[in-house]
């Protein structure tokens, strides 16, 4: 099970900083990634990461704008959202995966967490 959280409100130009929990199975050495879907569009691939965190991937639009990162222990993924735009404004979701690859191409990863909503005010 993932739970996403650390969604908000926050004015442009602002930071936020998501957490994806894992539970009920070992994640930890699980590629997971960051998705978004923002009013009206489809679903987007947004950042990866390995599952020794030893590799990222993010999309262009985001690339020097958010940083994802894993902490084993906890059995956490974040993603550091940072100089929001209202162009970021989207229900964000967690997957995970075993394959990296996945997390990054066309195949949906097999797991999903439920969305955490990021709106961006300008």
């Amino acid at each position: 099970q993932l739970q996403a959280s650390g969604g908000g409100l926050v004015q442009a130009g602002g930071s936020l900083r998501l957490s994806c929990a894992a539970s009920g199975r070992t994640f930890s050495r699980y590629a997971m990634g960051w998705f978004r879907q923002a009013p009206g569009k489809e679903r987007e691939f947004v950042a990866a990461i390995s599952g020794s965190g030893s590799s990222t991937s993010y999309a262009d639009s985001v690339k020097g704008q958010f940083t994802i990162s894993r902490d084993t222990a906890k059995n956490t993924v974040y993603l550091q959202m940072n100089s929001l735009s209202p162009e970021d404004t989207a229900v964000y979701y967690c997957a995970a995966d075993p394959l990296f690859a996945t997390i990054v191409g066309v195949t949906p990863p097999r797991y999903w967490g439920q969305g955490t909503l990021v709106t961006v005010s300008s």
